[in-house]
């Protein structure tokens, strides 16, 4: 006999409560549902990982704190997250140590998870030799897939890759998640096409078809069958999900006026253009939350742009290349501070997220999803203008992983093959080395729990 074997399929629940598949998104995260389905898993904590890329590095001074220990007032590139200082833990000091082939930013973004060198390739950039893929999976794939062996951690879609202005070209600066060596994934930088992979409709967007009127009878029945506190949940990932329609079809129509025409059928890889990078950024985190409500993954990644990205941030009355001003030098106070403006406001976008993950409570459980969610804002780069890959910025945000936050730690140059063996082994992963196992020897990071 299966550990499983007493426990009900989703369509034995489905077939006993009288309802459709349809409606599984909005109840498998129900406390009561979870409980039906898994009684053993019910009451295990859970713990969520989030991957957040900015790229072209940072300008240090303005953005690492001046001493180790706890943390006083930030610098100007992590103001924004100010109200969040007691859940944030900065790592000056890890290093991307992987050499080899290709130049610092392809480097920089394809051995960022991964740990590892990259493969011969034709890919020519810089003044580097020219390379291709990453030679193994990252960690957040590590992670993935510990989690998705067991029973009682496995969700629906094992992990999820967000994007908000990725290029639809493919090589090694755009793509930092990797299933095993030379396997890139892309991530879904179309918020329409992420709804579409969760909830399985729209299949246009000007006559985007409810996902929430579909399912409704479906609902109206639960709801009669349900506790309070899973009656609560319903009603607000059904209302997640309702916001989500409206700015759908919003977009949708205002497009139709401009184009003079009904919207056509939505074509995988269609991005909105650079000017709406802020309501894109919204739109994704939104849906990465309901996400999280709806227990449709643990592991997530959130990737900005690209290494070498040219994000041209005019809403901040920024019309240079984010990656040209990275490459001017110190004496340019006036790049500087654009960029310190550039930085902050990608601070200020994952302060959003944060402000959504700690004002939703954890469904079925204590506290709320950021007690249960570790997030880790990182780059390809220490800074964008030496291309150095010491220093690679590294802040972790939340409770997920019980790491001990609120202070600044600086270590001496460590490889940060270290840092994602300590994320592995935060999950119940014990790997022996991540990554290329030279730079592992001295086992995963120390000091993350004070």
């Amino acid at each position: 006999m299966t550990a499983n074997h007493n426990l009900f399929t989703r369509r034995d629940l489905m077939t006993r409560l009288g309802v459709s598949a349809a409606a599984l998104p909005f109840i498998t995260n129900l406390p009561g549902m979870a409980r039906a389905m898994n009684p053993v898993a019910a009451g295990a904590r859970k713990r969520r990982l989030v991957v957040i890329f900015t790229p072209n590095g940072v300008v240090p001074k303005d953005f690492w704190p001046d001493s180790e220990g706890p943390l006083e007032k930030l610098k100007a590139c992590l103001e924004p997250l100010t109200p969040f200082k007691d859940q944030l833990l900065t790592l000056h000091g890890v290093c991307d140590k992987v050499r080899g082939d290709g130049d610092a930013h392809m480097r920089g973004m394809g051995c960022l998870l991964t740990g590892v060198e990259l493969f011969p390739g034709n890919i020519q950039g810089g003044s580097d030799t020219p390379a291709g893929w990453a030679k193994g999976h990252s960690i957040d794939q590590e992670i993935r897939n510990h989690l998705q062996k067991d029973a009682a951690t496995r969700t629906r879609f094992g992990s999820l890759e967000f994007g908000v202005m990725v290029p639809e070209r493919a090589d090694t600066w755009t793509r930092m998640v990797y299933t095993g060596g030379n396997k890139p994934v892309a991530p879904v930088d179309n918020p329409y096409q992420m709804f579409k992979k969760l909830y399985g409709q729209a299949k246009d967007r000007a006559a985007v078809a409810s996902v929430l009127d579909g399912v409704a009878g479906d609902l109206k029945t639960l709801t009669g069958k349900l506790g309070t506190e899973d009656r609560r949940l319903l009603q607000e990932h059904a209302e997640l999900v309702r916001e989500m329609e409206r700015e759908i079809k919003e977009q949708a129509e205002s497009e139709g006026r401009k184009a003079g025409h009904p919207v056509p059928q939505l074509e995988p890889g269609v991005r909105a253009d650079n000017d709406q990078m802020p309501k894109l950024s919204r739109m994704q985190m939104d849906l990465l939350v309901a996400s999280m409500l709806a227990d449709f993954s643990r592991v997530f990644s959130f990737q900005y742009t690209n290494s070498v990205g040219m994000a041209r941030m005019r809403w901040l009355g920024v019309t240079e290349g984010h990656h040209e001003l990275s490459h001017e030098p110190d004496s340019n106070t006036a790049a500087m501070a654009k960029l310190v403006k550039i930085n902050n406001w990608f601070a200020g976008e994952i302060a959003y997220l944060l402000k959504r993950l700690k004002e939703t409570p954890e469904p079925g459980g204590s506290g709320s999803l950021l007690d249960n969610t570790l997030l880790v804002w990182t780059n390809e780069l220490g800074k964008g203008s030496s291309h150095t890959l010491d220093d690679i910025p590294f802040v972790l945000m939340g409770g997920g992983l019980d790491f001990k936050m609120g202070r600044a730690l600086k270590y001496k140059k460590v490889p940060h093959n270290r840092l994602l063996m300590a994320l592995a082994h935060g999950f119940g992963d014990e790997v022996k080395s991540f990554g290329n196992p030279n730079f592992c020897k001295e086992g995963p990071l120390t000091g993350l729990r004070g």
